[in-house]
Formats: structure tokens, C-alpha cells, sequence
């Protein structure tokens, strides 16, 4: 099962700053997690290829802002892994800085996939994700990842329960399971991108509907830096 847009995304470039990222495109959708939650292998099956994103078993080896574009005026955006402990303090302040400018000035920027570890709560760097995009109204879809590791009713209980934290405290976000090995979610968070890229694919390339995909809140400015909270 491939997506007819996702599936030519290719390699453009990676960028430490705002200043340097490609002019050219108007949709971008942003991926982001804790490291280890499952970015690379997700982005990998939602692309249908096998080493899009660089896998590694060290956190935080991604250090760029990524852009993998899918045709001349859209992209797929890997950004690195937050929480990573295994770089030194200024390599983690440059990184803070330069992705805390993307997300918050980059206008083409339509909304935000966050990957979660389904096995684990939301960490407090997580809610401070969900905290963020708030603040600065960017739309999120949280994956949460590795559904497979659960059994079904456990893993539908913990997406339950993550998706009424969200409709109490964050409005701005929905959430699905998802499970990269097995495919499971696949054709949900392509609608979901599909919406924030505003694509439309052919009627006989659309699976059965797995559900609603979120439509992307207008886009906010921040209302003053000193508001936001900032990873420690």
C-alpha cells in the first residue's frame, strides 16, 4: 500500500536555522518526538521507503531541521529528536534555538505529526510540545506509536485517555494509534496529512476511511517569546 504523493519524497536538504530552509515550498508538515519514540521507521512507512530518515540507536544523532520534498511546492519536514542526552550542552542549546525559530516564524509550516511511545504517558517535555503549538496555534496529530507492542484493549484504553487530556487541555491536537511494523493507522495519517497538505487523492487510490482527520486551526502568531515554555 503506497501513497501516490508520499511515496516520491526524496532527500533535499538539512538546515540548522530558519534562514536556510527552502524558499520554494508553500505546505509543510513537521514531524517530531522524543528520541526513540519511532520517528524514522514511521516516516519510513508513511513514504513507502525503506531508509528515508536515518535510523540509528543513538538519540539525537538527527540534529537538523530535514526537508524531504514530495512534489515542487510540498514537503515532509523530520525534525531532530527532543530529549536526547548524548550531545554536549551547546550542540543542545543551538538545537533548541534553531528549532524554536522554525516552528514559530516558518509560515509555511501547516501542522505538526508528534509521535509518542503508546507504552509510555505523555513526558513532561511532551506536554510541553502540546504547551507550545498551543501558544502559537500550530495544529498537532499525535501519533501514538508502537501499538503493536500492546494488546488491543490496552493500546484503544491509552488512546482513549490521551485523547481526553487533549479535548480538556488541548483542542488544537487529535490521536490515533499507529504501529510502523505492522502498518496499522497508515491510511488515517495520510488523511491527516492530506488535509494540512490540501491534496487530494485519486478515488481509486483511497482506502476505506479509518477516520476523521483533524482540520488545521489557523495559524497564530506568538503572542510574546517570553510566554512559551522552552525545554530545559
Amino acid at each position: 500500500m503506497q501513497h501516490p504523493l508520499y511515496q516520491k519524497a526524496e532527500y533535499l536538504k538539512s538546515v540548522p536555522t530558519l534562514d536556510l530552509c527552502p524558499e520554494e515550498i508553500v505546505y509543510e508538515v513537521a514531524f517530531a518526538g522524543r528520541s526513540n519514540a519511532g520517528k524514522s521507521s514511521a516516516l519510513n512507512v508513511i513514504t513507502s521507503q525503506k531508509s528515508l530518515a536515518r535510523t540509528s540507536k543513538t538519540p539525537g544523532r538527527t540534529q537538523l531541521i530535514n526537508f524531504f520534498p514530495v512534489d515542487e511546492t510540498r514537503a515532509l519536514v523530520d525534525l531532530p529528536g527532543y530529549g536526547f542526552a548524548k550531545v554536549n550542552i551547546n550542540t543542545k542549546r543551538a538545537w533548541e534555538a534553531g528549532l524554536s525559530e522554525y516552528v514559530e516564524k516558518r509560515e509555511q509550516l501547516k501542522g505538526l505529526i508528534l509521535l509518542m511511545d503508546c507504552r509510555i504517558p505523555p513526558t513532561e517535555i511532551d506536554l510541553q510540545m502540546l504547551d507550545w503549538t498551543a501558544e502559537i496555534g500550530l495544529p498537532v496529530h499525535v501519533l501514538l506509536t508502537k501499538a503493536d507492542k500492546l494488546k488491543k484493549g490496552p493500546a484503544k484504553a491509552q488512546l482513549m485517555q490521551l485523547k481526553k487530556m487533549l479535548k480538556a487541555e488541548y483542542p488544537h491536537a487529535s490521536a490515533q494509534l499507529f504501529s510502523s511494523l505492522k502498518k496499522d493507522g497508515l491510511d488515517q495519517v495520510w488523511q491527516q496529512l492530506d488535509t494540512w497538505m490540501e491534496y487530494e487523492r485519486p478515488v481509486k487510490e483511497k482506502t476505506e476511511d479509518s477516520g476523521k482527520a483533524k482540520k488545521p486551526a489557523p495559524k497564530k502568531k506568538p503572542k510574546t517569546k517570553g510566554n512559551i515554555r522552552r525545554f530545559n
